[in-house]
């Protein structure tokens, strides 16, 4: 096992060569950039649906992360709406960004960056990237955490119960709301419980926006425990719904896959109970599967997956940042969000593969080719 860890680990370092390298060409092409954003700030032409995201011309000097970070690169005639500003100060804010080296160059000195996680400072928020990504974390932490708990809880339960119960009652209208809410977008069961319960048309029973009250370090401890749930009621609800039925559906046909195989009818012939069977036999075989999309389910409810959520109740987290980043052209804060979440996904998934030998012994990783 141990000879497998190392295995995987090292190969992280090429993967996440390959992630950034990847990323690096796709900025080289895309349209844009950060220097055409302050141009268009200076001449009045930028209209982004984001451009109050962005600092004006006070906050040139703000941005420029250490050793330059990739960004869009070409000659100031090529910058649209750069007429009547100096060729001089153009080229001055080339090189104030680092966008004045080569492309190599410039991922050389990125990845030497990372590799020491020294991600430099935003482009437009007078803060360095590590800070602002801190700060945004305990929202989407609180979210992804809670969220997979919450499915998983629910779900796996109620997977297994619908397998025992195939073809009944309960499996066909269990089946029939786990549907129609997996087909009801999250952002639109948002508004609704706003509407509802959070002061839009009916009641008030809960905040409309944040993860705390603005009085919350006042509280008491006990206090403080109870308005961070009480913040944390409507975003759950509204990102748990469609998250109920691919791992509930992915727990109940693998248990039924178990149940129809051979050693189980043995288990039964020799007197063993259905509880004995199914938890001291099936359980363990039919696990695996569910282990095995734990790290994909975290790592969507706790980056991609609570975008439209955190921006319907303001609640300021990575998701957010990420998108706001992209519109804004920010790119030190755009590379380390793909830095730091590839690294999560792979660390994660490493230790998915090491819950599985927790789970079933028989598993040897060691004679597995990776």
């Amino acid at each position: 096992m141990t000879a497998y860890i190392l295995r995987r680990l090292l190969l992280i370092v090429p993967t996440m060569i390959g992630i950034m390298l990847v990323t690096f060409a796709i900025v080289q092409f895309a349209p844009g950039g950060p220097i055409e954003r302050l141009i268009a700030q200076l001449t009045g032409t930028d209209v982004g649906a984001t451009a109050r995201f962005s600092g004006g011309s006070g906050d040139f000097g703000a941005g420029r992360p250490p050793g330059g970070v990739p960004g869009d690169v070409s000659s100031p005639s090529k910058y649209r709406g750069a007429q009547g500003l100096d060729p001089e100060f153009i080229k001055s804010l080339e090189k104030q960004f680092g966008f004045d080296k080569p492309a190599y160059e410039r991922f050389l000195m990125l990845m030497w960056n990372y590799l020491r996680f020294d991600f430099g400072e935003s482009y437009f928020r007078d803060t360095s990237v590590l800070k602002l990504i801190l700060e945004r974390m305990p929202v989407s932490i609180s979210l992804g955490i809670w969220m997979t708990l919450l499915s998983y809880a629910i779900s796996i339960p109620l997977g297994i119960r619908k397998a025992v119960k195939e073809g009944s009652r309960f499996d066909v209208w269990t089946s029939t709301v786990i549907v129609i809410g997996y087909a009801i977008p999250g952002f639109l069961v948002a508004v609704f419980l706003i509407v509802l319960f959070a002061g839009g048309s009916f009641l008030q029973l809960f905040p409309l926006r944040g993860l705390v009250s603005e009085n919350w370090a006042e509280l008491p401890w006990y206090g403080k425990i109870l308005d961070y749930f009480w913040h944390l009621v409507l975003p759950m609800i509204a990102m748990a719904l469609s998250a109920f039925a691919t791992t509930t559906f992915l727990t109940k046909n693998s248990f039924l896959e178990e149940i129809r195989k051979q050693y189980v009818t043995t288990a039964r012939a020799k007197g063993l109970t259905e509880h004995q069977v199914l938890y001291g036999h099936v359980f363990r075989n039919a696990m695996l599967i569910v282990i095995a999309s734990f790290p994909g389910a975290f790592i969507s409810a706790f980056f991609a997956g609570s975008l439209l959520i955190e921006t319907i109740f303001s609640l300021e987290g990575l998701g957010l940042l990420g998108f706001e980043s992209i519109m804004n052209r920010d790119y030190p804060v755009v590379f380390a969000d793909v830095y730091i979440f590839s690294l999560m996904g792979l660390v994660i998934n490493l230790i998915s593969d090491l819950t599985y030998t927790w789970v079933d012994p028989r598993i040897d990783f060691e004679t597995r080719e990776v």
